[in-house]
């Protein structure tokens, strides 16, 4: 089956590679542009009104968003093997195969250029933006829409959602975007892309969700708002933006020869991540080990089901916590805690976002009859936090590593410099985990005294008696929570 989904194109810098660009997707480049109106010679026009709430004119909001988008530009070395023309196969092989015969030839390196967008996150220079278009790069520049340069740091990446984050120098404080609620968007809403499609900085287009929770094979945890807002290569990591002014999506993929189909990360699933590209440069995630299918009508019907609602169960991994807990090929997963399944894709991004260690209510039909079945979440296999700070969760009794609050940190929380101390990461299986804490929650009180660097809270922990709980005071995003640490499994530690 040919491939025809493909993420935003790297641009080479130069006239003739533009060119050469524009030729190369003019398929996408002429949709709209017609001889003629297309209107049936000799029928009357119609006049339709706009629909209720169409803005007259996107200009203001443009002049306010396009400040708090940059163009990004990214030098990467590739790896060859010599001058093209001169390789295995061509007429140059066997005079050169006579002379160095045998001899491995050197590699060299070539450097490519290319070019993508992003967004301003904090005032403090922050910048969110895909993976694909930082992926490998040895040199970052990042240029703000008032032609300001600056060399940028990969503070993060998740190449499974498509999510990088970036950081500038700045030396004064930059227009941060505003986050919106992707999980409000409805299709027909207004949507309004920015970015620099092909180069051309701080373009300008417009149109509506065209669908939400889309499936295009781009990675596990796909759930991308489909737009017909013009999204071209260029455009990967820009934002899109609600009529409210706020970001509901990163712009990120394109259908090679579609007219008007773009897809953007949805805000929310960025929110959830960012923390902890932050704090430790990756992200960890819940993982059961089952292997899951959509329902059809036929399965449902093999399978004696009732409806094609929930995830099928294909394969249990060995020494999983699905097989601990008990999952077996064949049980369809209708709920996962509160949240009811009604898509299978829809699982394992549930899973991911689950704290490592939490126990979970997994309710599945098994033999015409629903079970009620509590499973332990692990971590997913190949991914490890990165401990960061002075307290390592593998040697710390309570399975926590912080790190303390520096100037930049804490006002991405929303917080003063010595507020309180980050969690940097969680171990497995440790009372921290058990208790819920995520990277990226910060710790503002142990057992009810404020805490302001990480001695403080290594003082104040090591006063807790053998056997009693550790409470904490947390801020977790907007909210501030407690949260209560059992002693029983840290005395063995």
């Amino acid at each position: 089956m040919r491939q025809i989904w493909r993420r935003g194109i790297r641009s080479r810098i130069g006239a003739a590679a533009a060119a050469a660009t524009f030729l190369l997707v003019g398929g996408i480049l002429g949709v709209g542009l017609t001889a003629g109106s297309g209107q049936v010679p000799g029928a009357a026009a119609q006049s339709v009104a706009p629909p209720a709430g169409a803005p007259a004119s996107f200009a203001d909001l443009a002049e306010r968003l396009s400040k708090s988008v940059v163009n990004i530009r990214v030098v990467k070395v590739e790896r060859t093997a010599g001058p093209e023309g001169f390789g295995p196969g061509t007429p140059f092989e066997e005079f050169f195969g006579q002379f160095f015969g045998g001899q491995p030839r050197m590699p060299r390196g070539e450097r490519q250029q290319g070019a993508g967008s992003g967004f301003i996150l904090g005032s403090d220079g922050m910048i969110v933006t895909n993976n694909h278009v930082v992926e490998g790069a040895k040199e970052v520049t990042v240029t703000l829409a008032d032609k300001r340069e600056y060399p940028a740091t990969i503070v993060g990446r998740d190449p499974k959602t498509d999510i990088a984050l970036l950081r500038i120098e700045a030396k004064e404080p930059l227009p941060a975007v505003a986050l919106g609620d992707s999980d409000r968007l409805r299709v027909g809403d207004w949507v309004v892309a920015v970015g620099n499609p092909f180069g051309l900085s701080n373009t300008v287009t417009a149109g509506i969700v065209s669908a939400k929770g889309r499936v295009i094979g781009a990675g596990p945890y796909d759930d991308f708002i489909q737009t017909d807002a013009s999204i071209n290569p260029g455009n990967s990591g820009g934002p899109l933006f609600n009529l409210q002014g706020e970001v509901v999506g990163i712009n990120t993929a394109i259908v090679a020869h579609g007219q008007g189909i773009g897809f953007a990360v949805p805000i929310n699933q960025a929110k959830a991540l960012v923390p902890q590209l932050e704090a430790t440069g990756t992200v960890t995630r819940g993982y059961l080990g089952v292997a899951i299918q959509g329902l059809t009508p036929e399965l449902a019907k093999g399978l004696r089901l009732p409806d094609t609602k929930g995830a099928l169960v294909a394969e249990v991994t060995k020494g999983s916590p699905a097989e601990a807990a008990g999952l077996a090929r064949g049980d369809v997963i209708l709920r996962f805690e509160r949240t009811v399944i009604s898509e299978a894709h829809s699982l394992p991004a549930l899973v991911a976002a689950t704290p490592i260690g939490k126990e979970v209510r997994l309710t599945v039909r098994r033999n015409g009859k629903e079970e009620e079945i509590r499973a332990t979440v692990g971590r997913m296999p190949g991914e490890r936090a990165e401990t960061v700070g002075a307290a390592a969760p593998e040697r710390g009794q309570w399975g926590l590593a912080l790190q303390g609050l520096d100037p930049r940190t804490a006002r991405r929380f929303g917080l003063q410099p010595g507020d309180g101390v980050l969690v940097a990461a969680v171990r497995p299986g440790s009372p921290a985990a058990a208790a819920g804490l995520r990277p990226g929650d910060v710790i503002m009180e142990v057992n009810r005294r404020p805490v302001t660097s990480v001695k403080e809270a290594e003082i104040e922990i090591g006063k807790q008696p053998a056997g009693e709980s550790l409470l904490l005071l947390l801020k977790r995003g907007d909210a501030t929570l407690f949260a209560a640490l059992t002693g029983s499994d840290a005395a063995q530690k």
